[in-house]
């Protein structure tokens, strides 16, 4: 379980977050709803620890944690970005293990053994060997998640992941996420789409421009 308690963050004389709470229980999902400037992409990069809040607390099971330190056993929070960000120059393989060796300093049996049973799940065994600039934005996106859970991750965080998808697309990754939450992975999506949202969500929060 993932809690948020009094957290709050201004730029300049900017509210952006304030005195937000928010208790996730293992396995469900929460969708952030609401329109540009209302702080989703701030709240989601606060718990990637790309940002630091002014107070606050996040805990996960009880324990205190600080999102800015990645420890050597496990990522708290993996964030999906809109961009996906995989490195052009990487293989699918590499972008995926890059992180684990990195940072979890995995042997190669331990990450190879990992992206294998992770590819499986998503679906993208075929696509290993290959290069960001051969795939298209869905396989992307399931690359880019295959990426965040590599880090073992108690929870999954998506920044907008149905933006400007085609309606079948956006099928898919609803598919996707639920079917990652039958596999127990909490999530957390960052969305201005409340039909999708709606669709997915344990928990609902509408967020508004400050």
């Amino acid at each position: 379980m993932i809690e948020l308690k009094n957290i709050n963050k201004k730029f300049g004389s900017k509210e952006v977050i304030q005195d937000l709470n928010l208790t996730i229980p293992d396995g469900e999902i929460l969708a952030i709803v609401g329109p540009s400037g209302g702080g989703k992409t701030t709240l989601l990069r606060t718990l990637a620890g790309l940002e630091t809040v002014d107070s606050g607390t996040f805990l996960v099971n009880g324990t205190a944690f600080n999102p800015t330190e990645t420890t050597e056993h496990e990522q708290v929070v993996g964030v999906v970005f809109q961009d996906f960000q995989l490195f052009p120059h990487l293989s699918v393989f590499d972008n995926i293990t890059l992180a684990p060796k990195m940072v979890l300093k995995q042997t190669k049996e331990e990450y190879t053994a990992k992206v294998q049973e992770l590819a499986q799940t998503l679906g993208i065994s075929e696509l290993l060997a290959s290069y960001p600039f051969q795939l298209s934005g869905g396989q992307k996106q399931r690359v880019a998640i295959a990426r965040a859970l590599a880090m073992n991750p108690s929870v999954l965080a998506y920044d907008e992941p149905t933006s400007a998808l085609d309606p079948e697309l956006r099928q898919q990754v609803q598919g996707l996420i639920l079917s990652l939450k039958n596999e127990g992975v909490t999530q957390i999506v960052v969305t201005h789409d409340l039909t999708f949202a709606k669709a997915i969500a344990d928990q609902l929060l509408e967020v508004a421009p400050k």
